[in-house]
């Protein structure tokens, strides 16, 4: 893959290819793969990211955008099955006065959410507080995308 240099500083580009980020991400299309959120709003949080360092949908592929669509699919299934939340947010930051943390790499953040879970501590405390960790969370997800994957 040839990366620019915008590219260069990407988390989600470094992603693909190093040991650290290879180990968050839990599963992988040949255009797009899921990635679990390093700094997680709540467990399970999760990210569906094109291969492709690219900053809006309009600068998408077809194949891409049907891939995104797919994972994100598949993502809504498996956190439904493996932490039973009783809703679950799915949206996309464009930009970064809309609130990208990652500008230039599109990615759609879907977060598991309960009854009264408000996460005041990012808030009142200025931290996160991981009830799960990554590796726990990643276990737990990867057997069903991969049955997913299969079906």
């Amino acid at each position: 893959m040839t990366r620019s240099s915008d590219a260069d500083a990407c988390v989600f580009c470094a992603a693909q290819e190093t040991d650290e980020g290879r180990a968050l991400i839990v599963a992988e299309g040949p255009t797009c793969f899921v990635i679990l959120n390093l700094y997680p709003y709540n467990s399970g949080h999760v990210m569906v990211v094109p291969r492709r360092h690219v900053g809006t949908l309009a600068a998408l592929e077809t194949d891409e955008l049907n891939e995104m669509a797919l994972w994100t699919q598949r993502a809504e299934i498996a956190l439904m099955e493996a932490y039973t939340p009783q809703g679950i947010n799915v949206g996309m930051n464009l930009g970064r006065p809309a609130g990208a943390g990652v500008l230039d790499h599109l990615h759609i953040h879907l977060v598991p959410r309960w009854t009264g879970d408000t996460n005041f501590m990012s808030v009142v405390g200025n931290v996160r507080v991981l009830p799960e960790e990554l590796p726990r969370t990643a276990e737990r997800l990867r057997p069903v995308f991969d049955r997913l994957s299969r079906s």
